[in-house]
């Protein structure tokens, strides 16, 4: 077949696609339409440009917006049509569904919005951005020495919310020209006090470890995911003993890029399944729940992946591993946390039993996981991040009266 007609072939069969799939989102819309809706008055809005693959950026900041909601009206501005349905019946906030530029300008004109939040750096977040009579702040999904923490874009936001003195001295080395004074406001780790869930197996005497991976990374750089390197090996030394219960949780997009990498997930899956036939009374669990919260803090250990999920099992001060990249052109940042971790190899990944019975008994690496867990999130007291979270926004709320005060009568 001459290539021309190839192209436009594949080019028709696109388009197709994408028809069907938007006919169906304006049927799934209409389905839950009397349900969508932000009300009038509105003040502060949770921008999501993602579709429902990225949705666990946002649940985990159901519960503290919750909380905020009952301080000022809070809504979630919804891009995708699969986003907006599946918020509509999860989240504890009203959603409304601006599939298009246009929607989003009727959006913005009919209410009076002060603070925009962004849980991520998705590029259609400028598309809101261009409104200038709001407080544009970056909130993030999650605290972590990756380098997404460290990007210039956190230069397009007003402001941004960080957890704490980790946060700021990794934008202090790496931003040029950026008033962390002003712009950066530390709040902790109000996640950590909303953990949601039921922990979903009876009280016992095993050692629960949560094994919570990242996926492979889309470029060399950032391939800290651990399924295939480690996880198959350290997944079935646990499952050898009656000792402990795994509660495996792998991230959504585990083995979207690598067929290796699904793989190996799948032979995970799969042992549990069938260590829970084997010994009814072991209840592990493979979790995909949209709910995190639970397994953070029932957990006797953690075992992580360079990833937010280092530090949200760090802000509950309880012991964990990281993996080691086996990659040697991914970037480990071991100027903070990551310098100090207790590591865990790929070739020490079958002995990992051994390893945890040092780790949990190790007076001098519960000092070293006290100090690191003041330095990431400050006062960890129940509430405490909380109440830090919500006199943040009450400080931009009163900068905007200010600045509303002092621009009145100017043009839109």
């Amino acid at each position: 077949m001459p290539m021309p007609l190839l192209t436009t072939l594949t080019r028709a069969r696109k388009f197709a696609a994408r028809a069907i799939r938007a006919r169906q989102a304006e049927h799934d819309i209409r389905r839950v339409q009397d349900r969508l809706g932000a009300p009038a008055d509105v003040k502060v809005v949770v921008y999501f440009a993602d579709g429902p693959v990225n949705l666990y950026q946002m649940r985990q900041w159901y519960a503290p917006l919750k909380t905020l909601a009952e301080r000022v009206p809070v809504a979630v501005l919804a891009r995708s049509a699969g986003s907006a349905i599946a918020m509509v019946e999860e989240s504890p906030l009203p959603v409304e569904h601006v599939r298009q530029v246009a929607d989003l300008e009727r959006f913005v004109a009919e209410h009076e919005v002060r603070i925009v939040l962004y849980v991520n750096q998705n590029a259609k977040n400028f598309q809101m951005m261009r409104y200038g009579r709001m407080w544009h702040v970056f909130i993030n999904h999650g605290e972590s020495d990756k380098m997404y923490m460290t990007t210039n874009q956190f230069k397009a936001y007003d402001y941004a919310l960080i957890a704490g003195d980790a946060a700021r001295a990794r934008l202090t080395r790496a931003l040029w020209d950026y008033d962390l004074d002003k712009r950066a406001i530390p709040i902790g780790r109000p996640q950590a006090d909303h953990f949601a869930g039921q922990v979903p197996y009876p009280a016992g005497d095993r050692t629960v470890v949560l094994y919570a991976p990242t996926w492979e990374g889309d470029r060399p750089q950032a391939a800290y995911g651990s399924i295939a390197s480690h996880g198959v090996a350290l997944v079935r030394a646990l499952l050898a003993s009656p000792r402990y219960r795994v509660v495996y949780r792998p991230h959504p997009r585990s083995g979207v890029l690598d067929t290796a990498y699904a793989q190996a997930n799948r032979q995970i899956i799969d042992a549990l399944a069938a260590a829970n036939r084997a010994d009814p009374n072991a209840h592990h669990v493979h979790d995909t729940g949209a709910e995190l919260g639970w397994q953070l803090a029932a957990a006797d250990v953690a075992i992580t992946d360079i990833s937010a999920m280092v530090y949200d099992r760090l802000a509950t001060g309880k012991p964990l591993l990281v993996t080691r990249p086996v990659s040697p052109a991914a970037d480990v940042d071991e100027s903070g946390y990551l310098g100090d971790a207790e590591w865990l190899e790929a070739a020490d990944a079958a002995q990992l039993p051994a390893r945890l019975d040092t780790l949990l008994t190790s007076t001098e690496a519960r000092a070293r996981l006290e100090k690191w867990v003041s330095h990431y999130f400050g006062d960890t007291t129940p509430g405490a991040a909380t109440e830090r979270f919500h006199a943040a926004i009450d400080l931009l709320l009163a900068r905007w009266d200010e600045h509303a005060a002092q621009h009145v009568g100017d043009p839109a």
